[in-house]
């Protein structure tokens, strides 16, 4: 985890980024340059790194056990340790083995045939691969004028096809309708992903739905209503990335909806825990799980279980514990942060530490249920309000800092959840997994600010020509010296339409919470739902197609999927997971994929 960052709030810092930027650009100044330096790189990890593993330490038994997340990236590691270790049904565990070493030498061998094909830049290889044709593959729903651009009435198919296309289309319903569905199909595709159809495979069906819905809501009715107004509501020639465009939409509507379902979920589990404490005859130490079953297998089942969570919660680290570690944590923080960015005032960075925690939760829950981190969207809307906070003198590095203190904690507490998943599901000591993880943020906050440093050195990091082109240390610069305007730079009736998505998020959750149960188990989750808001569509198909490859093997033989799921699952995910490393080390010594595979039409006889 302390690797976060390097390519975006700490290279803003620096003299170069000021310079690509421009010193005629409004708002950025020269004092707002602060250049890497080893020294306070490695100290500013160790005073932020290790907050995030104390935030939520007292509710990994709400996490794991209470909600059942499946954290999916943790579950697919505890099927492959408990594959090769596992002391019962040696017929079925090597079956499962066999199944899982087959599949992740198929996903292996398949994410290397990518890399083939993936050439340089963004327009190469199988991620770009136009299913739905050119011309819709080609469409944007960030281009004004999108009736006329790339749609049915564009085709220069004679006048007869025209006057057809023109018939279709004449109520406003249709046309917002057949403007919906192009932008549906020109942003949906599948990138052949074996992780996200992994992750799908574990995921519960209402999540891959939830999902698959965020995105239409977003990249099919949203995102192009909003950029029918490009002109009005925002400048119309704003580049992909600018705040004051479709991307501020984007980044607060998402937000938004992050916020109100984590937040309802934090207030009613607080709710729940004081309700149990005035309830004298409620002991908080029993387990979720304590009905009695009749047959075998439901038996065996409920004992497995109960021996996981005795163990998960055997090793009891004491919630005084946690809470002193983050409180003297956050002190020694509080007085040190100011010394390396004086903009950012002690008051600061301890209101910083005190609403972080709640943001952890809302993020950790979300990557239970979709696997999708979205600490870099908490991260900016923290550097935005720092920057608005701090105004012009100091701002801009105020809002990176806090940007930077507010991803450690929120990606460290998602990270570790994630391994108390797998430990949970391994039957290993909670603690040991703790303290492993307490080991290994220290080993990082050393051993990452050393590898920066060493292609700081040796290369041009952040030059636009160079091999190391850092390009969100430019967008994360100019989001804080919007931040510094405040809210009033946002484009038109973004908070409004943000305010509506908040109050949606609580509606949904007080639907599931209050309907009967035949009804709430169709009832989309909202935190799925805005993964696609802000990531993309693509990964939502991706999930979409292994549920449906899950609800299809169920109904054919429910108990070979229930046997070998997780293990395809887990090959599928590990697989891709391990090209990452060979992958890395070709990026390191400048070996570039051989061949760029790209689309364009055949040629006209």
């Amino acid at each position: 985890m302390p690797a976060w960052g390097f390519g975006s709030y700490l290279l803003a810092m620096d003299e170069r980024t000021y310079e690509l930027i421009g010193a005629s650009y409004p708002g950025n100044r020269a004092e707002d340059v602060k250049n890497p330096g080893l020294g306070w790189m490695i100290g500013f990890l160790f005073v932020v790194s290790f907050l995030g593993l104390f935030s939520l330490l007292p509710l990994r038994k709400v996490m794991i056990i209470d909600y059942k997340l499946t954290y999916p990236s943790g579950t697919a590691t505890a099927m492959l340790i408990n594959s090769f270790h596992t002391n019962t049904g040696a017929e079925l565990a090597g079956k499962q083995v066999h199944c899982l070493g087959k599949y992740l030498s198929i996903s292996l061998l398949w994410s290397c045939f990518k890399w083939f094909f993936s050439g340089i830049g963004d327009a190469c290889g199988f991620d770009n691969f136009p299913i739905f044709g050119l011309m819709l593959y080609k469409s944007s729903v960030f281009v004004p004028g999108i009736l006329v651009t790339g749609g049915w009435a564009n085709r220069r198919e004679g006048k007869e096809q025209k006057e057809k296309v023109k018939t279709a289309i004449m109520s406003v319903f249709e046309i917002h309708l057949i403007l919906s569905v192009h932008a549906f199909v020109s942003r949906f595709y599948f990138d052949f992903s074996p992780t996200y159809v992994g992750c799908g495979l574990i995921c519960p069906h209402i999540v891959n739905c939830s999902l698959l819905l965020g995105a239409i809501i977003s990249w099919g009715f949203l995102w192009p209503f909003i950029s029918q107004h490009a002109g009005d509501w925002y400048p119309a020639d704003l580049e992909g990335n600018d705040f004051k465009g479709l991307y501020g939409y984007k980044v607060f509507i998402a937000i938004s909806l992050i916020l109100g379902d984590g937040l309802y979920h934090l207030i009613k589990r607080i709710a729940i825990t004081l309700k149990e404490m005035c309830n004298k005859s409620t002991k908080l130490s029993n387990l979720p799980v304590t009905a009695e079953v009749l047959d075998g297998k439901g038996s065996k089942l409920l004992m497995e279980q109960r021996r996981r969570d005795e163990i998960f919660l055997k090793d009891g680290i004491s919630t005084w514990f946690a809470a002193a570690g983050y409180v003297g944590l956050a002190a020694v923080s509080t007085a040190t942060i100011p010394l390396i960015f004086p903009p950012l005032k002690w008051y600061l960075v301890l209101g910083s530490y005190i609403i972080a925690p709640a943001l952890a939760f809302c993020n950790s829950y979300g990557t239970g249920l979709t696997d999708c981190s979205l600490a870099s969207t908490y991260g900016k809307i923290g550097l935005f309000m720092m920057a608005s906070l701090v105004g012009s003198n100091g701002g801009v590095v105020a809002g990176l800092a806090t940007c930077g203190v507010m991803m450690s904690i929120i990606c460290t507490a998602a990270d570790l959840m994630q391994d108390f998943k797998a430990g949970y599901l391994t039957l290993s000591s909670a603690k040991s997994m703790f303290v492993s993880q307490l080991i290994g943020t220290a080993m990082g906050c050393i051993i990452a600010p050393l590898t920066f440093w060493l292609f700081w050195t040796a290369f041009d990091v952040g030059s636009p020509d160079g091999p190391f082109k850092a390009p969100y240390a430019v967008i994360y610069r100019e989001m804080a010296i919007l931040g510094i305007e405040g809210f009033s730079e946002l484009p038109k009736h973004c908070l409004a339409i943000c305010c509506g998505f908040f109050v949606a998020a609580l509606v949904i959750n007080l639907l599931r919470d209050m309907t009967p149960k035949k009804i709430s188990q169709y009832v989309p989750i909202p935190m799925a739902m805005v993964a696609p808001f802000y990531i993309g569509a693509y990964f939502a198909i991706d999930m979409f197609v292994g549920t449906v490859i899950l609800f299809v093997w169920e109904r054919i033989n429910r108990k070979d999927a229930e046997d070998y799921a997780g293990a395809v699952a887990s090959g599928l995910i590990c697989g891709d997971g391990i090209w990452t490393v060979p992958s890395a080390i070709f990026s390191l010594f400048r070996i570039n994929p051989p061949m760029c595979m790209y689309f364009g039409p055949s040629s006209s006889s």
